[in-house]
C-alpha cells in the first residue's frame, strides 16, 4: 500500500515544475509577453572590411569579440604591453558603451596574450584600473607572437557583459 502511494506522489512531481516554470518574462518594451533571444549587430568604432561582427547582443547580454592590442591605422608604433592593454580596453570600454551597457557590467574577460611569464604583470597594472569591484572573472591563453595574425599585436581581449 505504502509503496503505491510513494509512486503516486513521485508521478505529480514532474508536474509540479512544469506549471511552476511558467512565469511571464518582460521583451525589451517592458511589456510582459514571450521573450526570445535575439542577435543583433552593434557596428564597431573604426571602419572595417572584415567579414565579422565586432559586437553583438542577445537580449541583456553583449558578446564582444577579440580586440588586438595595436591596429596600425591607429597607432603608428605597437609599444609594449602596457600602451596595447589600455588601447585594447579603451577600446572595449567605448563599444560597450555604444552597445548600452559599460565597463561595470562586464561579467567575463578572455585574453590571449603573448609571453605571458613576461607580460602578464604588466598587463595587471593597467588592466585594474579598468573595471571596479567586483572585477569580472577572467581567463587567459598564452600564445607567441607569430600566432597572432599580424606582427606587433601582444595581446587579444574579448567579454560577455550585461545591460540593465
Amino acid at each position: 500500500m505504502k509503496r503505491r502511494e510513494v509512486l503516486k506522489n513521485i508521478a505529480v512531481v514532474p508536474l509540479a515544475g512544469i506549471a511552476g516554470s511558467e512565469f511571464p518574462l518582460k521583451n525589451k518594451t517592458g511589456e510582459k509577453g514571450d521573450w526570445l533571444p535575439k542577435k543583433e549587430a552593434i557596428p564597431g568604432e573604426y571602419p572595417t572590411t572584415s567579414p565579422l561582427n565586432l559586437c553583438i547582443r542577445s537580449g541583456h547580454l553583449v558578446f564582444l569579440s577579440g580586440i588586438g592590442g595595436w591596429y596600425p591605422s591607429r597607432r603608428k608604433e605597437p609599444g609594449d604591453i602596457k600602451v596595447q592593454i589600455h588601447g585594447a580596453l579603451t577600446d572595449m570600454k567605448n563599444q560597450l558603451e555604444k552597445a548600452g551597457t559599460s565597463m561595470a557590467n562586464v561579467l567575463k574577460v578572455h585574453m590571449t596574450l603573448v609571453d605571458p611569464n613576461k607580460n602578464l604583470a604588466p598587463l595587471n597594472e593597467v588592466y585594474a584600473g579598468f573595471f571596479p569591484d567586483p572585477k569580472p572573472v577572467r581567463s587567459f591563453s598564452g600564445t607567441s607572437a607569430d600566432l597572432m595574425g599580424r606582427d606587433g599585436v601582444l595581446v587579444q581581449i574579448d567579454c560577455i557583459a550585461y545591460i540593465d
